[in-house]
């Protein structure tokens, strides 16, 4: 489901009342590929729920340059929350999900293994409260940097 933090805020003190275990994670996900599938799919095999954060198109702009994203947040979000591992889609408008985490602390907050734990964002906020931080497996040579290049090289 393809929500906002606001209308989240009720359900996550349901899902809490109810001992659901909260994945967490965030990206781009600009053009989605092999990579992103299996990263959901493991993330969303640690808990009961998967959240995602999808960076909105500003963000994007910020972290990744004016010929970005490719693919717009509604576009992304809709092809997130399609994914069967993913639970619920929430766009940000801010350069990090840390306010997003404040307001879910999941138990859970999972990236990609290109990151180390300590430099996650919303680390200290998860290991506060109890939670776990975790890098998860990089699938190698899958990503979207890899993918323009491949286009731009034909």
């Amino acid at each position: 489901m393809i929500t906002d933090i606001q209308k989240f805020k009720d359900v996550r003190k349901k899902l809490k009342a109810e001992n659901k275990k909260i994945v967490f994670t965030n990206g781009c996900f600009d053009i989605l590929h092999k990579g992103h599938a299996a990263y959901l799919n493991q993330a969303k095999s640690l808990g009961d729920i998967l959240i995602v954060g999808i960076n909105s198109d500003s963000s994007v702009k910020k972290l990744k340059g004016n010929d970005r994203p490719i693919n717009n947040e509604n576009d992304r979000a809709f092809l997130i929350d399609n994914l069967k591992s993913v639970d619920y889609a929430i766009i940000f408008g801010e350069d990090t999900p840390y306010e997003l985490i404040k307001e879910i602390v999941p138990e859970l907050l999972v990236k990609g293994g290109d990151w180390k734990e300590e430099d996650i964002v919303g680390s200290d906020i998860v290991n506060a409260a109890g939670g776990k931080v975790m890098s998860l497996n990089y699938l190698d040579n899958y990503s979207t940097t890899n993918i323009l290049k491949k286009i731009s090289d034909k």
